[in-house]
């Protein structure tokens, strides 16, 4: 029982916390306007700009931010304890990452749907955007090289996944084209959507779509890599009412249905237990430590457990989906709470599942080596060292195996249990990888418009280096390529080879977990500045702010100097320990150039925006 009320309690947080903190924030501190025009409607061009209805949008949102973020950081950081893992998923959701969400997007909406980056610009000064911009580059990178490989990994160990998830994209366009084109209602064909996928999933594995799904699981990385990024790159020029928005939206009713399933599943466990296959019937009770500062072949817990687990408590990431993508599809600013604030608080409850499922769930029965575990046996095996749990085979098999479990108490069928829950986690990642594609192209246009001039200044001649950048295909092609170089190249002591092409994003992986926490500390002063500004209060946004910028430079810095270091072993990595210190170098840059502008900048707005025309985000 204590697993079910741990479980409950987390919700009725966040709904409490959801019609509390975040109304306060709404009324009071953005004080969102139903009236306000948004740029969806001021800037509508039917490509990025699209009015579109909240729970689509939410849908879009909460699918791009969550990834496989908060389910591969609880999944290993449960080793320092179940309780300060949850604790940083409830708090951190609530106070931090939804603030910082609602935040983003709320700027962004005031600013055209720009970027942070670019509103950083105007709210602080040029130089800080330019950092900036270059920081969510490189970030953005990494996740474009990384994503290909964290599916076709998924993949190959849960084959069942691979059709319901390629059928995703045929029913996107359809219902696209139904409620963009045709005018149609969402309940019938959100009905129907969510029937066919989840038939697609109890028999999408059966006679020749077994065969086509074994068939498609034997590709090598490489191939795996290259088709997802040319499907992102689709994604990404296409009108966001064609694929990228239905697919994240009938995603989310099929990944929320499928979450409503876990926690059901996970009621029947507590009050009639489980027998696992060739085992014996099992009470529901965490098998995971409480506390264990000193997990083996594990860091520190501080700082290492708020950079292990970053989007189910806080990521910075997040802020490039609410000011890159949703901030250009809300047609009323009230809605912003529901997708802002209300997406996070739903991936922190995500995150609070993952931890119960791996702490609880798996206790319930799981194979290794051939034999049933059970119990604290189950865990011990599967969580007995960091090095090995940390493996992203090991941290999804957790949650799968967990999770499936309490499916299987319902009476589901443990392939199809565990083939659904390979989709949700196929389908997180595949929403995050079109979605950082689309954003990387913003980013692109940015920086080339930074760097080169932008296109239809009387000085910028169209023929000038750069402006090619500035046409949606070719940054989009940029970014595509760029990320394929990088994943072309072989990890560290790996030879070239076709066999280990598509893993070169494993050379900066290390670097993302700081560099993200570290980019939701920057989008927070960006927040920040934009509200001292209008002389309204800001020791809300302060505290995390503050908290989010020490944490992974903290981090980084240890990775750094701290044997076995990046750049303190009989080896060190130069690649890693150059970037890491040029982090460290850009973020104390901004920060100084922040405390510089800080005392001048109560009461004084920035700059107003450029005339906004339709097509693009005014400047």
């Amino acid at each position: 029982m204590e697993t079910l009320l741990i479980a409950l309690l987390a919700g009725f947080g966040f709904i409490v916390a959801y019609h509390t903190y975040g109304r306060w924030l709404g009324k009071k501190i953005f004080r969102l306007s139903a009236s306000a025009v948004c740029p969806s409607e001021k800037l509508e061009d039917g490509i990025d700009y699209v009015p579109t209805s909240k729970s689509v949008v939410f849908g879009h949102h909460f699918t791009s931010i969550a990834g496989t973020g908060p389910i591969v950081g609880p999944a290993i950081a449960i080793m320092w304890g179940w309780v300060p893992a949850l604790l940083w998923v409830v708090l951190g959701s609530i106070f931090i990452g939804a603030v910082h969400d609602f935040g983003a997007l709320v700027v962004s909406l005031r600013n055209n749907g720009q970027t942070v980056g670019e509103i950083a610009g105007r709210v602080l000064n040029k130089r800080v955007r330019l950092l900036f911009l270059f920081v969510l580059f490189m970030a953005l990178t990494v996740v474009l090289a990384i994503f290909g490989l964290v599916i076709a990994a998924v993949f190959k160990q849960y084959p069942a996944a691979i059709f319901p998830c390629i059928v995703q994209i045929p029913i996107a366009i359809i219902i696209g084209t139904l409620l963009h084109r045709k005018g149609f209602g969402l309940f019938l064909p959100s009905l129907i959507a969510l029937a066919v996928m989840y038939l697609t999933v109890i028999y999408g594995n059966t006679g020749a779509l077994g065969n086509f799904n074994a068939a498609l699981a034997a590709w090598p990385l490489w191939q795996w890599v290259l088709v997802l990024l040319g499907y992102s790159y689709v994604a990404s020029v296409l009108p966001v009412w064609t694929l990228l928005q239905p697919r994240d939206y009938i995603n989310s009713l099929q990944l929320i249905s499928a979450l409503a399933l876990i926690v059901v599943g996970l009621g029947v466990a507590a009050f009639f237990g489980y027998t696992p296959t060739g085992g014996e019937k099992q009470t529901l009770s965490m098998v995971a430590p409480m506390w264990d500062f000193s997990p083996k072949n594990a860091p520190l817990i501080f700082p290492f457990l708020f950079i292990t687990i970053a989007c189910g408590a806080v990521s910075g990431f997040h802020c490039l989906v609410s000011s890159g993508t949703s901030s250009k599809q809300l047609k009323n600013e009230e809605d912003a709470r529901f997708v802002g604030y209300g997406s996070m608080l739903t991936e922190g409850f995500l995150a609070t599942l993952v931890i119960l499922a791996c702490g609880a769930g798996l206790g319930l029965g799981m194979m290794h080596d051939g034999t049933m575990l059970t119990g604290t046996a189950a865990w011990t095996a599967q969580y007995g060292d960091w090095l090995a749990a940390g493996a992203l085979a090991a941290k999804v098999g957790a949650f799968v195996q967990g999770s499936a479990n309490f499916l299987q108490a319902l009476g589901i069928a443990p392939a199809v249990a565990v083939a659904l829950m390979g989709v949700l986690v196929a389908s997180f990642a595949g929403t995050t990888l079109d979605t950082a594609c689309r954003l990387q192209r913003y980013v692109v246009q940015e920086l080339a418009a930074t760097l080169g001039g932008k296109v239809g200044e009387s000085n910028i001649p169209a023929a000038a280096p750069l402006v090619w950048l500035q046409n949606k295909h070719g940054a989009t092609i940029f970014a595509i390529v760029i990320a394929a170089a990088m994943a072309a190249v072989p990890p560290a002591g790996m030879a070239w080879s076709l066999a280990n092409a598509g893993k070169g994003g494993l050379l900066l992986w290390p670097l993302f977990g700081a560099t993200n926490q570290l980019l939701a500390g920057l989008s927070f002063l960006v927040i920040t500045f934009y509200l001292w500004r209008r002389g309204r209060p800001v020791w809300f946004i302060v505290i995390p702010m503050i908290f989010m910028l020490i944490m992974p430079v903290w981090a980084m810095t240890y990775q750094l100097f701290v044997a076995p270091g990046w750049l303190v072993t009989d080896q060190p990595d130069y690649l890693l320990g150059g970037i890491g210190l040029a982090t460290i170098a850009l973020e104390i840059w901004m920060i100084v150039e922040a405390i510089k502008i800080f005392p001048k900048a109560k009461g004084v707005l920035e700059e107003p925006l450029p005339v906004a025309r339709a097509g693009g985000p005014g400047g």
